[in-house]
């Protein structure tokens, strides 16, 4: 019995250092600072909040939620910034640098890059008219990150099966349910023709006339428009909302690891679900995005309060 207490008490005692009210005393003032900084971001690019929400997931998939996607390399490591997942892709590193300076003019020394990616998240998806939740904090930040690390496969690829999908965010402690929700997030933000070529060109679970559209800015020769962008959602890009489910049901997800939600497997009633009923969509979105921010975060005295978030101190 007593074994069995230590083995729940471990599980559980990272997350349960992390508290709403983290900062009360010693930063009061971190949310609004964060805040207005992402609403500036993202009203002069709208793109910018789905960017946000990316980082905060990149990060937490890698050795946790410990802001290490934000180290850039050293003589003595090679970051995450160059892995697969993240080369040419993971975006908004100016922004955090925005944020964090003008977090450390108001309280230095205090405030964690890992708690900024979580709550500049956050920020991002009720800037874009999505659910409002309460971000726990207390996490501290890693002195190293791994190249390696983020190129393991941890980060489920684009082409991923609904099997793949649903066990690495099982090796995170997130359930296919959780999966689901979360990638609901792809109700915003942008893909690059070469993540997305091969669904418009080579699926056939796919709308006809949306892959013809599709294929107007996306060539199928590689290496021609690789970078050009289009819409995760067609219909309403820049709106959290649950039109995102809506395309699946449609057959016009973007990514192969979208429409594989809603493929004729165990998660299409998931799909069904959300598209119609957009509460029961933010609620488990909201729950999804806690347990992911629960993710193995360094907490007490383990790592340390960057001062920039590009660097070790």
């Amino acid at each position: 019995m007593s074994v069995l207490v230590i083995l729940i008490m471990g599980s559980s005692s990272t997350s349960a250092q992390l508290s709403k009210n983290f900062y009360s005393k010693s930063c009061p003032k971190v949310f609004s600072t964060v805040r207005s900084v992402v609403q500036s971001a993202v009203s002069k690019e709208r793109r910018m909040g789905a960017s946000l929400v990316r980082l905060f997931f990149h990060d937490c998939f890698v050795n946790g939620c410990d802001g290490s996607i934000l180290l850039d390399d050293t003589s003595s490591f090679t970051g995450e910034k160059t892995a697969g997942p993240n080369n040419n892709s993971v975006r908004g590193f100016n922004v955090v640098d925005d944020i964090k300076s003008k977090v450390e003019k108001v309280c230095p020394g205090v405030v964690s890059c890992a708690d900024i990616l979580a709550i500049a998240s956050r920020d991002s998806v009720v800037i874009l008219g999505g659910p409002d939740w309460d971000v726990k904090l207390g996490r501290r930040d890693s002195k190293t990150a791994s190249f390696s690390a983020a190129n393991s496969g941890v980060i489920p690829p684009p082409t991923a099966t609904l099997s793949q999908l649903i066990n690495r965010f099982q090796a995170r402690g997130l359930s296919a349910k959780d999966m689901v929700a979360l990638s609901g997030a792809h109700t915003i933000g942008k893909a690059r023709c070469i993540i997305f070529r091969g669904r418009i060109y080579n699926e056939t679970n796919i709308d006809s006339s949306f892959a013809k559209a599709r294929q107007n800015n996306c060539p199928r020769t590689s290496g021609s428009g690789d970078n050009n962008l289009a819409p995760l959602d067609v219909g309403t890009p820049n709106s959290f909302d649950t039109k995102y489910f809506q395309n699946l049901l449609n057959k016009k997800g973007l990514l192969h690891s979208d429409q594989i939600l809603f493929n004729g497997g165990s998660t299409d009633s998931l799909v069904k679900t959300y598209n119609s009923n957009t509460k029961t969509f933010y609620s488990d979105f909201v729950t999804a995005m806690i347990k992911m921010g629960d993710i193995t975060p360094l907490t007490g005295s383990s790592g340390e309060i960057r001062k920039n978030c590009r660097k070790p101190n």
